[in-house]
């Protein structure tokens, strides 16, 4: 076998497959791309239930040092969504609740004070700019009412 047959094999052989990088390019540049975005968007929904989650812990905590029931709801509301509003989430419709049955409980007896959050996000905030819909976060928190002083 001459050289000149062994190199025309080859050369035959490249220009079958001409064009082949530039299809798999095709195929697997969108896939990659959709995971990406859907890492993204997974992340971005990750912070948002966080930062629910951190809402109602916040709010929980600061009804806790209030010294009366109504102080607590007001304190914990308020410290929720100045939670909401510092992570950045832009909620349609954000409720903070604050459960101040701990009050009640006498003195010398461990209590704890419970909050929740609800928070309604738009999709195009959480997921991508322009997705229609949205999705209702929720989150619940808890602080540890001091045992020895004195309620109102």
């Amino acid at each position: 076998m001459s050289s000149r047959s062994y190199e025309r094999g080859v050369v035959g052989c490249r220009s079958s497959e001409r064009g082949a990088v530039a299809v798999e390019l095709a195929l697997l540049v969108p896939a990659l791309v959709l995971v990406l975005g859907l890492l993204v968007a997974g992340g971005r929904l990750w912070f948002a239930r966080t930062a629910v989650g951190a809402a109602a812990q916040t709010a929980a905590r600061a009804g806790s040092l209030a010294r009366t029931p109504a102080a607590a709801v007001a304190d914990g509301g308020a410290a929720g969504r100045a939670s909401l509003a510092t992570a950045g989430l832009r909620c349609t419709s954000p409720t903070v609740s604050v459960e101040t049955a701990a009050f009640a409980v006498p003195v010398g007896t461990p209590a704890t004070v419970r909050s929740r959050v609800r928070c309604t996000v738009p999709f195009g905030d959480v997921v991508l700019p322009g997705l229609p819909g949205s999705i209702e976060l929720t989150g619940d928190g808890a602080a540890a009412l001091d045992t020895y002083r004195s309620r109102r």
